[in-house]
């Protein structure tokens, strides 16, 4: 059902866990399935420096949450803001029809991160979505 390379994510885990404040922490969750995806990031000089993430949810939704933490680090918040579900899916390599709602998920969950990052360098409140 799950290729081997979201099976082989699924047996290390990298970068599981969350960081503390003042790193950047959002919570997404999709509404249909009940996955839940938290995702922390650490930024200086708006480039991702460490990242870390948390799920509960399907198989793919762990493996896209840890994907996603991995791919984040020392990448600019610009170029995370063009992250895209495909990409995950096709790191992973392949999702079932199924499961694809775990790489929208994570891609949220980046988008979240960036706009909170934003929120906070305006001075503005959390963007809705965002917990700290």
């Amino acid at each position: 059902m799950y290729g081997e390379r979201l099976l082989e994510r699924l047996r290390n885990l990298p970068k599981a866990g969350e960081l503390a404040p003042p790193a950047l922490t959002v919570r997404v969750e999709n509404p249909v399935c009940g996955d839940v995806l938290q995702l922390s990031v650490r930024v200086d000089h708006e480039r991702v420096v460490e990242a870390r993430f948390k799920a509960q949810g399907c198989p793919p939704t762990i493996a896209c949450g840890s994907l996603v933490a991995e791919w984040l680090e020392g990448r600019s918040l610009k170029e995370a803001s063009g992250l895209n579900a495909a990409r995950l899916e096709q790191e992973l390599g392949g999702l079932p029809a199924a499961s694809r709602h775990a790489a929208a998920l994570a891609v949220d969950a980046v988008r979240a991160v960036v706009a909170q990052f934003k929120a906070s360098e305006a001075g503005e409140a959390s963007p809705p979505g965002a917990g700290s």
